[in-house]
């Protein structure tokens, strides 16, 4: 694809075909996207990769100890709650999702197999594990350069075939993440990618997100 094409065409995928995917196409992916800009060059992202039974096991631990009520223990923080036009902006993205996956509003069973989707990183062959060293942790630098290269990683995905979802209820239990993945107490666990050959019968994967125009978020000066 050529670069606009791959912008303005890559959407979430939340639907995956029982299909795996190539360790060496994944590799290319990551050699690709590890060429996004970072400051000073730093370069502070790690890549768990995992597939078939170590992914199997962080989903099984990260539904059994969510449905157990067990507090989330994400590393990287959301922050509180958004609310105004953030709040609507998500608001209307979970309606189209619902919508197009015929969720109504007081169909307990079917919103709750949504959320138990999300824990199991909406079932894709691949997911990678986003870290950053400890060392860093507390600036706003690295989670801001590796959310450049998840940008990258969703992109270059796309390019050749495959979906993405940004994922972080598939983390939300790092201890099971951590042990599975193998992950070091020396890194930060920011977020997970999940990934794989979208299932185009899905319906949700046919969503496209409302955006914001240029007038709305650029402000233009001394032109």
């Amino acid at each position: 694809m050529e670069f606009d094409e791959v912008i303005k065409t890559r959407r979430s995928i939340r639907g995956y075909l029982d299909k795996p995917v190539p360790k060496e196409l994944i590799r290319e992916i990551l050699e690709l996207a590890m060429r996004a800009p970072t400051s000073l060059n730093s370069q502070p992202w790690n890549f768990y990769v995992v597939t078939g039974e170590v992914l199997d096991k962080i989903r099984k631990g990260n539904v059994e100890r969510n449905v157990a009520g067990v507090p989330d223990s994400r590393e990287f923080r959301m922050g509180p709650a958004y609310e105004g036009v953030h709040r609507q902006r998500q608001i209307e993205i979970a309606v189209q999702l619902f919508e197009a996956m015929g969720i109504e509003r007081h169909d307990k069973e079917k919103r709750t197999d949504w959320v138990l989707r999300g824990f199991r990183q909406f079932d894709a062959p691949v997911s990678i594990v986003v870290t950053y060293d400890k060392a860093l942790a507390g600036g706003d630098i690295p989670p801001f350069d590796c959310g450049g290269v998840v940008n990258c990683i969703v992109n270059a995905a796309w390019s050749r075939g495959l979906g993405c979802v940004i994922n972080s209820q598939g983390i939300m239990q790092s201890p099971v993440v951590r042990e599975h993945a193998g992950i070091p107490d020396d890194q930060v666990i920011q977020t997970c990618i999940a990934m794989g050959w979208p299932d185009d019968s899905f319906p949700a994967n046919a969503v496209i997100s409302k955006r914001k125009s240029v007038d709305e978020a650029a402000v233009f000066r001394g032109f």
